[in-house]
């Protein structure tokens, strides 16, 4: 059985959804270890955070650059691993969204500063789930010129 080689530009969709979300992730872990970039960015002055915060942030900033690499390693086999960017949205892009939306809810952070990232969350989904499909697609093609 011979290899199916790409088309090119076929995977472009996906290489940028990939690479979007690994950098996206990776810059994300700055404000979670720096407490004061996390304040700038969301407004919340002033903000002391204790160790309890530190702790989660630490954690959350961890399982960040974990996605990050697994999104990079999904990159490297973009259609057969496409069911990572299903993962993505939800519940990890829903998931945050869901945190910020509490955030607002709350008082904590005024909408001004979360309508950006939840405009990025939703950007990002939108781009994952039209990467996902076109993966399948190609992986429908795919298996269609090996029947041949």
């Amino acid at each position: 059985m011979s290899r199916v080689r790409p088309v090119p530009g076929s995977h472009a969709l996906l290489h940028c959804a990939y690479w979007t979300g690994a950098v996206v992730d990776a810059a994300m872990v700055i404000p979670l270890l720096v407490p004061g970039v996390a304040a700038a960015m969301l407004g919340v002055n002033p903000f002391a955070p204790g160790a309890d915060y530190r702790y989660v942030a630490g954690l959350s900033a961890a399982l960040m650059a974990g996605w990050a690499a697994l999104l990079v390693w999904a990159d490297r086999e973009p259609v057969a691993r496409r069911g990572i960017l299903l993962l993505t949205v939800c519940p990890v892009v829903l998931g945050l969204a869901a945190a910020g939306g509490y955030a607002m809810a709350s008082g904590l952070v005024r909408p001004v500063h979360m309508v950006p990232t939840l405009a990025l969350q939703l950007g990002i989904a939108v781009m994952f789930l039209a990467a996902y499909r076109r993966a399948g697609a190609l992986a429908r093609e795919a298996a269609d010129r090996l029947k041949d």
